[in-house]
């Protein structure tokens, strides 16, 4: 049987870490249950989770966040007092900035403080949709649940993120060495060819004089190169993000075939499985919205859940709004626009979310099965035209010689 690693807390509080054998990580959770410990983290010894027990770094990202979400859920569900439970997490983290963030937490807690306010005032760790949730949740009188739901919220999104990478990690490798190789024969062989006919005093055809100067400048000014790229990437990034000219090129995303397809999808799942939550927790449809479009990346979609909004203000419904705006995707206007009749809201925003995770598999299955093909073609173009410009010089040397 495989072995795990667990982290664990006694019903006294204490902390206890440890490895056991099991036939899964669900039979590891029973036998710690049945020997009175509270399981907060569990996984394979040795494997990635002890990496992320011992992460180090200043910044704290959203996987992190979403461990501590669960792990604080889980331990106030155990009956632990929030105080208690943040000592706890502190103790556990090995990662030093996500320790010192938590002790943080605590002692603005201890100072009378509320959660809410004390996530609030670590700056952009938590967004604003977290901090609301929460409220909701102290609000409430329901933390525990109300954390529960935020953890199933940023595990589903971070899933959707992680597939999508995943699906993309083949073609950025094959990327990288179409260009490596491209650049190989650039500058390490076509200036030998050039060197010898050089000697000749053979003035070399226009094709192969084009592929000796790309090699001779990555040879001569590649600190240039890198210099330039590193130069147009941060002025591209200034530039994009100018709020009326990102708004035009999101809407040109959008008109893109496949790709627009896929941001639409994207967005669509994005929008449906946030603002389901937070009709959940119990938020209002109108300051949810309010919420929501601070969380969607196209400024269009976002502009359009903005106008929706306005028009919820004026006493109209949600679905018209949207689809008069056209743009998402039809099919998730119609489910909207049915669960909103039949008063089943939240639950046909949940079922969108799914749909539309599934068609953004889909639709990222499909883009590479098409792309892979294409990058491999490509590169066999650009390998051919420059064996083609070197043979045209060497053909050209042997007419010279007859």
């Amino acid at each position: 049987m495989p072995l795990f690693h667990y982290k664990a807390v006694r019903p006294s509080g204490e902390v206890v870490e440890g490895e056991l054998e099991a036939a899964d990580e669900a039979a590891l959770v029973r036998q710690l249950q049945q020997d009175g410990l509270l399981p907060i983290r569990t996984g394979r010894a040795g494997g990635g989770l002890r990496g992320l027990f011992s992460r180090k770094g200043p910044r704290i990202g959203q996987e992190q966040v979403l461990h501590f979400t669960r792990e604080l859920a889980t331990l106030l569900g155990a009956g632990m007092t929030l105080d208690r439970a943040l000592q706890i997490l502190a103790e556990l983290s090995d990662d030093e900035a996500l320790a010192q963030m938590i002790a943080g937490i605590r002692e603005k807690v201890q100072g009378g403080d509320t959660l809410s306010s004390a996530l609030e005032a670590q700056g952009k760790t938590f967004g604003s949709l977290y901090i609301s949730m929460v409220k909701a949740g102290e609000a409430g009188g329901v933390l525990h649940d109300v954390l529960e739901r935020l953890a199933d919220y940023l595990e589903r999104s971070q899933e959707l993120r992680e597939s999508i990478r995943a699906a993309l990690v083949y073609p950025i490798i094959l990327l990288v060495v179409a260009g490596l190789s491209v650049v190989g024969l650039l500058v390490f062989v076509v200036p030998q060819f050039s060197q010898m006919f050089e000697d000749m005093g053979q003035a070399l055809p226009l094709p192969t004089q084009i592929v000796v100067a790309v090699g001779n400048a990555l040879r001569g000014y590649w600190w240039a190169i890198l210099a330039g790229a590193f130069l147009l990437v941060a002025w591209l990034q200034s530039y994009f993000s100018r709020p009326g000219v990102k708004q035009q090129w999101d809407a040109r995303l959008l008109r893109w075939p496949l790709l627009g397809d896929l941001i639409a999808k994207v967005e669509t799942a994005r929008f449906a499985r946030t603002l389901a939550t937070l009709l959940h927790n119990g938020l209002p449809l109108l300051a949810a919205l309010n919420l929501v479009k601070d969380v969607i990346g196209n400024s269009v979609i976002a502009q359009s859940v903005e106008e929706a909004t306005d028009s919820l203000k004026l006493g109209k419904g949600l679905a018209d709004p949207l689809i008069e705006q056209q743009v998402l995707p039809p099919l998730a206007l119609q489910m909207i626009k049915v669960g909103e009749e039949s008063g089943n809201l939240e639950p046909m925003l949940n079922k969108v979310a799914d749909v539309f995770d599934g068609e953004v598999r889909a639709s990222v299955k499909r883009m590479l099965t098409l792309l892979e093909p294409a990058l491999i073609v490509g590169l066999g173009i650009i390998v051919a035209g420059i064996i083609v410009s070197i043979l045209m010089a060497v053909l050209s040397a042997n007419q010279l010689a007859f």
